[in-house]
């Protein structure tokens, strides 16, 4: 759709159209018809006060007198009467009466017929092309005579000896119904062009409000994220609300990546600076300095691929689930890390002997316990304990355990943030094994809680849905 103001004007235009041809054929349908009912009275009614002038008995003569009165110019009438009179059985002679006042005087006739349909009298149109064909029973019929059909009204005569029969050109009646649906129909053709026209003008006033919005969109900057305050009709409230909360999304994403800059901007410079100053003392001579270079740049590393990893985190919106056994997974990271534990005589061990199945991504759910994992045996001290416990009651959970310091109450909260560390600055640490260790856990639908044990050290459980247990 290219254009919604194009789309309604068109389609309104089509459909006014098609809506005033309909009107037009209605109309005249039900004008033809009415106007058929009335032209069918006034026939009866016509008819009726001719037959009441002629009451039985009435002298042949009198309906030579009527044949002239009948006739029109080019139209004469005709009477079948008395073989004697110089009228029976020919055409009336034109006489000065034999004039038409109304040009339609052509569209109405009569005529009359004696008891077996011999024609009597035929008034003008219908004694051109022979008599008109005589009635067979009283009341409406239509006939065609010449090429033309006639709507006709025929009745017995008092005397019970003749028929008369008044007709009505269908011509006509369709010239009638055609004038009367026009004379009722022009006020709506004239006025469908200020109908089309109000129609545009109407969807023009109706479209400002969104016009209006998509100039204060159009018109900000990448800096300009504040709320959109512009009011517009209940219609076009979802969109501007949902334009809110899309800048709303926008602007915080925004200032978790600029914060996320300014802090692993912060986070390198330090090993970078720890590491120049080393190699500067190595230069020097200082035998003890390349060591500690070194320590400076797996520092380093470990920072720059946990900035990795939380790019790919963030970039990744979906993952593919899977059924996975925990107790393998967590045996092979444990195995993994024991070189880690064993360099600094901590025992790391899993307490659990049975397989606990839930559904997820192996790959993810490594990493979330990889990370669980280093941060306990980073925070334990040498000669510490790191434990690792799993079950299925109602749902699967896991829990490392460790013999650190554990967290100060005050940072359980805020500990997962990105760069954000616990109290305890003598270890090494980039503030970012927990923020990701989250991060996973919510893509994979998990609950991670972080608490300190009565005992001492930190106790980090995980427990999945119920739905996801096995």
């Amino acid at each position: 759709m290219r254009s919604i103001r194009r789309y309604l004007i068109v389609t309104l235009t089509l459909v006014l159209a098609v809506a005033t041809l309909i009107i037009i054929a209605v109309i005249y349908r039900v004008t033809h018809h009415k106007a058929e009912d009335v032209l069918d009275v006034q026939l009866s009614l016509q008819g009726r006060i001719v037959a009441s002038l002629l009451a039985p008995g009435t002298p042949e003569q009198e309906y030579a007198r009527i044949a002239r009165h009948l006739d029109q110019p080019g139209h004469p009438s005709r009477w079948f009467g008395d073989a004697a009179s110089p009228q029976a059985g020919q055409a009336s002679p034109q006489a000065s009466i034999a004039q038409r006042f109304h040009a339609d005087e052509r569209m109405l006739t009569l005529g009359f017929w004696e008891a077996d349909g011999t024609p009597w009298l035929m008034g003008a149109e219908w004694n051109d092309a022979g008599p008109f064909p005589a009635p067979e029973q009283q009341g409406y019929r239509w006939e065609t005579y010449a090429g033309e059909r006639w709507r006709v009204f025929s009745l017995i005569l008092d005397d019970q000896r003749r028929w008369l029969s008044i007709g009505l050109r269908e011509r006509f009646h369709d010239d009638l119904a055609r004038q009367l649906a026009m004379g009722n129909l022009l006020p709506l053709l004239i006025a469908l062009p200020a109908l089309l026209l109000l129609v545009g003008l109407v969807i023009h006033q109706g479209l400002r409000p969104l016009l209006s919005l998509s100039r204060q969109v159009a018109g900000r900057n990448e800096r300009e994220l504040g709320r959109i305050r512009l009011a517009v009709p209940r219609e076009l409230r979802p969109l501007r609300d949902a334009l809110n909360d899309f800048m709303a999304r926008l602007e915080d994403a925004l200032a978790r990546e600029r914060r996320f800059s300014a802090d692993a901007a912060h986070e390198l410079r330090t090993p970078l600076a720890a590491l120049k100053v080393h190699l500067d003392n190595a230069m020097a001579g200082e035998r003890d300095a390349l060591p500690r270079a070194y320590a400076s740049i797996e520092r380093l590393q470990r920072v720059v691929e946990q900035l990795l990893t939380l790019v790919r985190l963030d970039q990744e919106s979906e993952t593919s689930a899977e059924r996975v056994n925990l107790l393998a997974v967590t045996q092979t990271l444990a195995a993994e890390m024991w070189p880690q534990a064993r360099a600094r005589q901590q025992l790391l061990s899993i307490a659990t002997d049975d397989a606990v199945w839930v559904e997820g991504n192996a790959t993810e759910l490594g990493m979330l316990i990889r990370n669980l994992l280093d941060n306990a045996l980073r925070y334990s001290p040498h000669g510490g304990w790191v434990e690792v416990s799993m079950g299925d009651d109602d749902a699967a959970w896991l829990v490392v355990r460790d013999s650190g310091p554990g967290i100060d109450a005050t940072l359980l909260a805020s500990v997962t943030e990105r760069f954000r560390r616990g109290s305890n600055r003598d270890i090494e640490g980039s503030g970012l094994g927990l923020s990701i260790a989250l991060q996973v856990a919510r893509r994979q639908q998990l609950t991670l809680q972080l608490t300190n044990a009565s005992t001492g050290g930190l106790e980090a459980w995980l427990r999945w849905p119920q739905s996801a247990a096995s």
